[in-house]
C-alpha cells in the first residue's frame, strides 16, 4: 500500500463518502472556508499539493481556483482525533470565497442580526465571468 492509500485508510468518510475539510491559511491561522472531500479529492490533493474538493452542488470534483485562478497550495493536511474531519493548511492565492472576499466567514452575529464585516476584494463577475449568451 502506498503512502496516500495508507493515509486514506485512516479517514472516516460519512455515509455519502464525504469528509468535511477546513481550509486555513498556513501562516496567519485565518480560517478561509469549509468544503467537502471524497476519497478522490483527498488523493488528488495529497498527490498534487493543490486543494481539490467535491462539489455537492455540481456533483463533481473541483480543484480550487480552476475557473477563478484563486488556487490553494497545500502546505500540510491534518486529520482530527476522530478521523472524521480534515484541516488543510494552505497558501491561498487571492480570495477564497466565491463572493470575492478573502474568506467565507464574512458575516458576524452582532446586535441581534447578521452583520457583513468584510467587503469583497474582487468582483465575483471577474472571478467567474458568464459565457456569452447567459
Amino acid at each position: 500500500m502506498d503512502a496516500i492509500e495508507a493515509a486514506l485508510a485512516e479517514v472516516k468518510f460519512d455515509d455519502s463518502g464525504l469528509v468535511p475539510a477546513i481550509a486555513q491559511q498556513h501562516d496567519t491561522g485565518e480560517v478561509l472556508m469549509v468544503a467537502w472531500m471524497n476519497r478522490d479529492a483527498v488523493r488528488i490533493t495529497l498527490a498534487e499539493g493543490r486543494a481539490c474538493y467535491w462539489s455537492r452542488s455540481r456533483r463533481r470534483l473541483w480543484r480550487k481556483g480552476e475557473t477563478s485562478g484563486q488556487v490553494q497550495r497545500l502546505v500540510e493536511m491534518r486529520l482530527d482525533c476522530d478521523g472524521d474531519t480534515l484541516l488543510l493548511l494552505v497558501d491561498q492565492s487571492g480570495v477564497a470565497c466565491h463572493t470575492g472576499r478573502r474568506n467565507c466567514f464574512f458575516r458576524a452575529w452582532r446586535g441581534g442580526e447578521w452583520a457583513v464585516i468584510a467587503a469583497p476584494e474582487i468582483d465575483p463577475e471577474t472571478l467567474y465571468p458568464q459565457p456569452p449568451g447567459q
